[in-house]
């Protein structure tokens, strides 16, 4: 199920990090998976995602994107709060279908000791085609 390393994290460690740590959008986003090279978080979009037009607005996009990044870092390192964000592109492709979530799919492109690369491709649930695609760098504090 999950090819990581031995002080890695699974979808429900990863879940409960975010209720401890991040309350304050826990209940936003949820684990679906952890892959062998990444995870696929969802967001549940409500009311409070939307733009005017009915769609998804890009900041609601962008921060999938970064907690889909984050917690594929985490499934890997495990529980490092102080992980942070020290660059993000993102390209927006197209509208995402009303009234469904959307799911991101992070793959960890190289995770070093102090930085780690992600590539990670977003799509409104039960369509294939991509919404938006994001590359994010975090920076790993020194671990003792």
């Amino acid at each position: 199920m999950k090819d990581a390393r031995a002080d890695g994290m699974d979808e429900a460690a990863l879940e409960g990090f975010l209720h401890e740590h991040f309350p304050q959008v826990a209940g936003e986003f949820a684990v679906d998976r952890v892959t062998g090279d990444g995870v696929m978080v969802r967001l549940r979009v409500g009311d409070r995602h939307l733009r005017p037009g009915g769609t998804v607005s890009g900041p609601s996009m962008f921060a999938l994107a970064d907690v889909g990044a984050y917690l594929a870092i985490l499934s890997r390192i495990g529980p490092v709060a102080l992980a942070v964000t020290t660059n993000c592109s993102i390209d927006f492709m197209r509208k995402p279908a009303p009234g469904a979530d959307l799911l991101c799919e992070t793959r960890i492109l190289k995770l070093g000791r102090a930085l780690a690369v992600t590539d990670c491709l977003l799509h409104s649930e039960g369509t294939e085609a991509p919404v938006a695609r994001a590359s994010l760098t975090y920076s790993i504090p020194p671990r003792p």
